[in-house]
């Protein structure tokens, strides 16, 4: 049986996690770099030592309503390719090592502003983690 390591972050207390072959590095919130005319979940461009991030928020890019809660402390830092892509989270949780077995496809409940960056779902004992394809983020932005 094969698993797969997640890197795992909360955004209005929900539970999600990219595959840890993809992160880069975990950050505190940095200086942005605005970029005008962008849409609101664009955050900025984080220079990280000469590399270049675009910051997207995701409880913008969820369409998740703002709670008092100060957002975006964290970034979370994937690297796809040749693209870098700082996730502005509210807390960063454990990696994760889950089981195939514990895998599911996207509940047709989660919203189609969510599920469609998602590859699926595992269930954990407290709790449910909603895998984020990075790609299909980077594919969404690049539109």
């Amino acid at each position: 049986m094969s698993s797969n390591q997640f890197s795992t972050f909360w955004v209005d207390e929900r539970l999600y996690g990219v595959n840890i072959k993809m992160v880069q590095e975990i950050t505190k919130s940095m200086t942005l770099t605005e970029v005008p005319l962008a849409p609101n979940y664009i955050k900025g461009l984080i220079n990280l030592r000469g590399q270049i991030a675009t910051a997207v928020g995701l409880r913008e890019l969820f369409e998740i309503n703002r709670s008092d809660a100060e957002n975006g402390k964290i970034n979370v830092v994937c690297k796809c390719e040749s693209y870098l892509l700082a996730l502005v989270v509210d807390e960063v949780g454990d990696v994760l090592e889950l089981e195939d077995n514990q895998y599911e496809y996207t509940p047709e409940t989660v919203s189609p502003q969510v599920s469609r960056f998602m590859t699926g779902v595992y269930k954990l004992p407290n709790n449910i983690l909603s895998v984020i394809d990075i790609q299909k983020i980077i594919d969404f932005l690049n539109v």
